[in-house]
């Protein structure tokens, strides 16, 4: 794998970022700064996302097709990783780099027509209706059932820890169509308007007191047959699309070694308590390099699955070795900014939100301020989009052969 840039790249990378400096407005990089959970709010990410759309950025991880930028993996990866350094607000995952790509896909030319605009302007929000109690990993033990009654599908079940659910306008669900047969082949891809009397949204809030994810219940909810993606027995194979393309390509190691550098930078002025600064603490900056080494490593098996990207091979298992190691790697590097910060770092505080322009005056600084909502929301990262033990089994099986 060849690390350098091409002259085309360079040329890229400068474009990136005379735009971010031109267009990215400094309460979006406060917002992002401020957010202590995975996701932005709408009210960051929306406008965020208008600036994007207006210039053609927004579906860069989708074909020319429909809509795409038409970027390189090895651009889009650029992208990513100088939106990372400049603190840009992450835009919606689950209507952009889910669903988006599963309709290029599985969808027909109506749904395509009909649902892409509607993602890309934000007119639609989109939240994802996956796991259930008790069908979190193992999503083919799944319970939530879809009858097909003519022209529609009725729908019961419940979902459990569906992101921004609250802020849905619809949702993707994955939900049993013919119960009699096989697990993997039971299961069916549908679309679901959140805005009907048989779905109900309830809160859940994390440890942290900030309200990220819900329940949904869906109580003879309806949806129409033409909102069925794919075919009936075919969620199984689109769930594993999607979930490829939430592993695959992704930008972890940007991020992460830009937090470790504010770390660093911080512990040169953060007290030890020994009359010193942190960066005096050997123990301490000798776990804060390690941990850099490893996103560093990070960095390079990402740019080997886009590497292998660029030459058309689909992003594959391997994906699961990203996931493992960057989950890993967020709740260290969280964990490290609760040890600098010291009392300060453990503060909670009880107002919401944190972030925008109604949180409340940070007393310690803004970084403290956020370090324990973040290190507690972290604890999330070793179990969504598939545990640490399930990466280690998929690494085990289709990347070592074991």
């Amino acid at each position: 794998m060849d690390l350098d840039f091409s002259a085309q790249d360079q040329a890229f990378r400068a474009e990136v970022r005379r735009f971010l400096d031109e267009h990215l407005p400094q309460h979006l990089r406060e917002g992002m700064r401020g957010t202590p959970g995975v996701f932005v709010e709408p009210d960051i990410g929306g406008e965020w996302q208008a600036i994007l759309h207006a210039k053609g950025w927004l579906a860069y991880n989708w074909p020319v097709a429909c809509g795409g930028t038409g970027w390189t993996p090895i651009q889009r990866y650029i992208f990513e990783k100088e939106c990372a350094l400049a603190d840009a607000p992450s835009l919606p995952v689950l209507s952009l780099k889910l669903l988006g790509p599963v309709i290029c896909r599985f969808g027909t030319e109506e749904q395509k027509a009909r649902i892409l605009p509607r993602i890309l302007d934000g007119t639609d929000f989109w939240c994802q209706g996956f796991s259930e109690p008790g069908s979190g990993s193992d999503l083919a033990s799944l319970r939530t059932r879809a009858e097909r009654r003519s022209d529609e599908y009725v729908i019961n079940g419940r979902k459990l820890w569906t992101t921004h659910a609250h802020h849905a306008t619809h949702i993707f669900c994955l939900a049993k169509t013919d119960p009699a047969a096989k697990p993997q082949r039971a299961i069916s891809f549908l679309l679901i308007d959140m805005a009907q009397p048989g779905i109900e949204v309830r809160p859940i809030i994390g440890l942290a007191g900030d309200h990220e994810v819900n329940e949904v219940f869906l109580d003879d909810a309806i949806t129409p047959a033409s909102e069925l993606v794919g075919e009936e027995g075919q969620g199984w194979t689109i769930a594993k699309f999607l979930l490829e393309n939430e592993r695959g390509g992704a930008c972890h190691a940007p991020k992460l070694l830009s937090d470790i550098a504010r770390l660093r930078k911080a512990a040169g002025a953060e007290p030890d308590g020994k009359g010193g600064c942190m960066s005096d603490d050997p123990h301490y900056m000798a776990r804060l390099a390690r941990v850099e080494l490893e996103a560093q490593a990070l960095e390079m098996t990402e740019m080997r699955v886009l590497a292998e990207m660029a030459k058309g091979l689909p992003p594959g298992p391997q994906t699961s070795l990203s996931k493992l190691v960057a989950s890993t790697l967020r709740q260290q590097v969280d964990g490290l900014a609760v040890q600098l910060y010291g009392y300060a770092g453990i503060a909670l505080e009880g107002q919401r939100p944190l972030y925008g322009n109604q949180a409340p005056p940070a007393l310690h600084g803004k970084a403290a301020q956020l370090a324990a909502p973040r290190y507690l929301n972290s604890r999330a990262w070793t179990i969504f989009g598939g545990t640490n033990e399930v990466q280690r089994n998929i690494i085990a099986k289709t990347v070592l052969g074991l």
